[in-house]
């Protein structure tokens, strides 16, 4: 059978940052170039320890009646390395172990995946301890996969020993673009059986995804780290502002809602 006999395979972009984090672009603005775009058909916002602009993202692609699906999702940061949680209705507190934090994602029924592994840097799962939790008695404890294809820096630098470690263990590939900004959306993606958000998660459980894509390249990259620096400029000027006129404001999380404290989606 040829190519083009096959069924149209979805596209899905799991791992994305915002004004929330470490992100330079608002909600507003990923969902604008995401429908743009018109090349995914899902994709999660993982703010960093936080799942507020997630949340709103899902619920304004839902009011909007947008073409593609948004996923709530966290990168959490454990004490064996950062964990994206996706499928998520609850923020997984930070600074856990990598075990106790991967449990508490599938408590809540979702899908638990290193970010970045086998990098010999504390922000990055080791293969030694995955080895470990993927070989549990204890299946709440394994992580669902690995993200076998990170197109930074960090992903870059050990991109060849991760694909050999998912293919040695069965692994399902999951690549991300890792956005921090908008226009890197989608640069890396995850293709699966299905169109829907829930036909990527299984597709993730049932080892039948592909990943696709390029690296980010070094220019882009330090492009982004001159607009995180003044991102956070402006976000401490707006903090302090708020703190001083007492007006219940702060820094702006990108969807509406977001200047207030606590940040909060209107309802409705």
């Amino acid at each position: 059978m040829t190519d083009e006999l096959e069924p149209r395979r979805g596209r899905a972009d799991l791992h994305i940052h915002t004004w929330a984090s470490d992100g330079t672009s608002s909600v507003l603005q990923i969902l604008d170039h995401v429908a743009a775009a018109g090349t995914l058909d899902v994709i999660a916002i993982t703010d960093h320890e936080r799942i507020d602009a997630a949340l709103a993202g899902r619920q304004i692609a839902l009011d909007r009646g947008l073409a593609f699906e948004v996923v709530v999702g966290e990168e959490v940061t454990t004490r064996g390395g950062h964990l994206v949680g996706l499928f998520l209705e609850s923020p997984v507190p930070p600074m856990k172990s990598l075990a106790w934090s991967i449990e508490a994602i599938h408590d809540q029924g979702g899908l638990a995946i290193p970010a970045h592994p086998l990098v010999p840097h504390p922000m990055c799962a080791q293969g030694s301890a995955l080895r470990k939790l993927f070989a549990s008695d204890n299946p709440a404890v394994r992580p669902d996969t690995v993200e076998t294809f990170n197109p930074t820096a960090f992903g870059k630098f050990r991109h060849g020993a991760v694909l050999r470690f998912a293919e040695e263990l069965g692994l399902a590939q999951f690549g991300a673009s890792d956005a921090h900004a908008a226009e890197a959306i989608g640069t890396v993606w995850t293709s699966f059986p299905g169109q829907t958000a829930a036909d990527v998660r299984a597709a993730v459980l049932a080892a039948t995804t592909r990943h696709h894509g390029s690296f980010h390249g070094s220019v882009g990259q330090l492009g982004t780290f001159s607009h995180q620096l003044r991102k956070y400029a402006r976000d401490g000027r707006d903090e302090l502002a708020g703190r001083i006129r007492r007006d219940g404001t702060g820094r702006d999380h990108g969807y509406p809602g977001g200047r207030q404290r606590p940040p909060r989606f209107p309802a409705g």
